[in-house]
């Protein structure tokens, strides 16, 4: 697929979470700054946090929940990205289950993340900058029906 030069979200490497050994490791989001913005977000909320799970093999990012008056909500981190995005449930992979995030999401940004909103994450492929992919992750993405930037974010593919 073509790049859309007007695109407004550029996919960086490893957005997808593969990489070609020959180019290198991919970069990882700080564990340690997540869980700081994490708790930091909590307080905002004025609740706690709940259980977090760390990025594993096949999944391309980090889980948690923030338990709060208003109920509960599920935090994705990005792995190798430093981005945010909320969803409705813990799963291990998401299409289009994206939320708004909560008034209280600038704590992650106070971090240095960008917080995603759910139009980005619900965005075609198509109206994305997808120059970055190589030949095999455009296999996963078809092979898997993938056609939202969400979806090619928090996946967990083989």
């Amino acid at each position: 697929m073509a790049a859309d030069k007007g695109a407004a979200f550029v996919l960086p490497r490893g957005a997808t979470g593969f990489f070609q050994p020959k180019d290198g490791p991919l970069p990882e989001v700080d564990q340690r700054t997540f869980r700081a913005a994490l708790y930091a977000a909590a307080r905002a909320a004025e609740g706690r946090v709940g259980q977090v799970e760390e990025q594993a093999h096949p999944r391309t990012f980090h889980t948690a929940t923030v338990v709060a008056s208003a109920g509960e909500h599920v935090v994705l981190c990005h792995a190798h990205h430093p981005w945010i995005a909320f969803a409705e449930e813990l799963r291990d992979w998401y299409t289009d289950e994206f939320l708004t995030p909560p008034p209280w999401a600038h704590a992650f940004a106070d971090f240095g993340f960008e917080v995603l909103d759910r139009v980005p994450l619900t965005t075609a492929l198509a109206d994305v900058d997808t120059s970055v992919l190589t030949q095999s992750e455009w296999r996963d993405i078809r092979s898997y029906g993938i056609t939202t930037l969400g979806a090619v974010l928090f996946n967990s593919w083989d």
